[in-house]
């Protein structure tokens, strides 16, 4: 039998009164206990548990994000990308809802990277996750730390996608071509030295617990890069076309119109 706290939950969020929802889901824990909420939770759709979730973050707690179970959070957190969010407002608000969970307690962390191993969406999330530390994530893959080492063979291309001539797209296409996912470098760091409760924790744990997954966050990452480059390429020609169009400037149409 549904818990009449459910119906009223999803009418509140169907009208986008979400933090009136949450609150009600929060008197039911104060009164009934967390497993009682815990059991509500259960019930519930995954895309109104992320509703709620999501306007939620470390900064600002929601009871749902205390008791939400790893294998919820996953199943919900998988649909953030269909909300089809510009990349400026989809990767923080991902980021901050993610974190929330996975760094409320010591096991969280491993215990939401699991699910989200399990779950066919789980690469493609971990990947939006990372998406604003793309270098980093690859140096960890290839030397063992974060920082980037300029003398290593360059099997990537570097961030600015205006940057990319031919030779850096053909090192990508080499490096993807060599079982797509170069070999990982043992880890240099300690957790507590990229303990930082976010993007860092969250590569180490990874990397480490979870070491098939990662490989398939790197493959997805460097596809990605890949992608961008051909299509800066195409923009380029593109351009280059439109301004062969034009023809050269005649400086002394432009003289006399001075």
């Amino acid at each position: 039998m549904t818990h009449p706290v459910i119906r009223k939950t999803q009418e509140l969020i169907l009208a986008g009164e979400i933090s009136e929802a949450e609150m009600h889901l929060a008197v039911l824990a104060d009164q009934q206990g967390d497993r009682a909420l815990a059991n509500v939770l259960e019930e519930m759709a995954p895309k109104d548990v992320l509703a709620i979730m999501r306007e939620f973050d470390s900064g600002k707690e929601s009871v749902v994000n205390l008791v939400v179970t790893p294998e919820q959070f996953a199943q919900a957190i998988v649909l953030e990308r269909q909300y089809g969010e510009p990349v400026e407002k989809y990767v923080p608000r991902l980021r901050s809802t993610m974190n929330a969970v996975m760094y409320r307690d010591a096991n969280a962390c491993s215990n939401v990277l699991e699910y989200l191993s399990e779950h066919n969406e789980g690469v493609r999330v971990l990947a939006d996750y990372f998406i604003d530390h793309y270098d980093a994530l690859q140096n960890l893959a290839i030397h063992g730390d974060f920082d980037a080492d300029p003398d290593a063979e360059r099997l990537l291309a570097p961030k600015a996608v205006t940057t990319w001539d031919a030779e850096r797209v053909d090192e990508l296409d080499q490096g993807l071509d060599e079982d797509d996912v170069v070999e990982l470098a043992k880890v240099q760091m300690s957790r507590d030295e990229a303990a930082d409760s976010d993007w860092k924790e969250t590569a180490w744990v990874l990397r480490h617990e979870y070491v098939d997954t990662f490989g398939l966050v790197i493959e997805e990452v460097q596809q990605r890069l890949a992608r961008e480059a051909e299509e800066a390429q195409v923009q380029a020609q593109i351009d280059r076309t439109a301004a062969s169009a034009q023809g050269p400037q005649d400086d002394d149409e432009e003289e006399s119109a001075i």
